[in-house]
């Protein structure tokens, strides 16, 4: 039986799912307004929960011998305890987006995602969450990263349309 915005519990989900990676990748979609306002929450649950965690890092030393047999020691920072538990918790609400950007070729694309398994993900703790941080310092609030734009009727069925941004 249908609930919530028409959908069963596993629909809805898999919606507010698919609308959060694309919020998050794209910075801005456009949705009818029920999905909006059951977009916010969603997605404002998992830039806090990146900006709590997005500085967890682990420092450690490894000693590696070169093809000449000579140590070499390297730093190599790793996800602390709670940032990696942020990474999964975030990997289990979102979907993993690998696209290309304009007319980039495929080898061009392989270049530029080497070594990146979850672009979203990465996108989010590296450029989101320090940029939401440090907005909540400057401003002394917490919350509010979304913006709702109403923008009227859909043509065909006269839905409420609106915008949904990062702030």
């Amino acid at each position: 039986m249908p609930g919530k915005l028409g959908m069963t519990t596993t629909q809805r989900m898999a919606v507010l799912r698919n609308q959060a990676s694309n919020l998050l990748w794209y910075g801005r979609i456009e949705t009818t307004l029920g999905r909006a306002k059951e977009l916010r929450p969603y997605v404002e649950k998992i830039i806090t929960l990146a900006m709590n965690t997005y500085e967890d890092v682990v420092e450690t030393t490894i000693t590696t011998k070169d093809k000449k047999g000579k140590e070499v020691t390297q730093k190599v920072y790793k996800d602390g305890a709670k940032k990696l538990a942020a990474r999964r918790k975030i990997m289990s609400l979102t979907y993993d987006l690998q696209e290309k950007r304009g007319k980039e070729t495929m080898a061009e694309f392989k270049a530029r995602t080497e070594g990146v398994q979850h672009p979203l993900v990465e996108k989010l703790f590296d450029e989101i969450a320090p940029k939401y941080a440090q907005r909540a310092e400057e401003l002394g609030q917490r919350g509010g990263y979304t913006r709702i734009y109403k923008l009227g009727e859909r043509r065909g069925d006269a839905a409420p349309v609106a915008i949904v941004e990062l702030v």
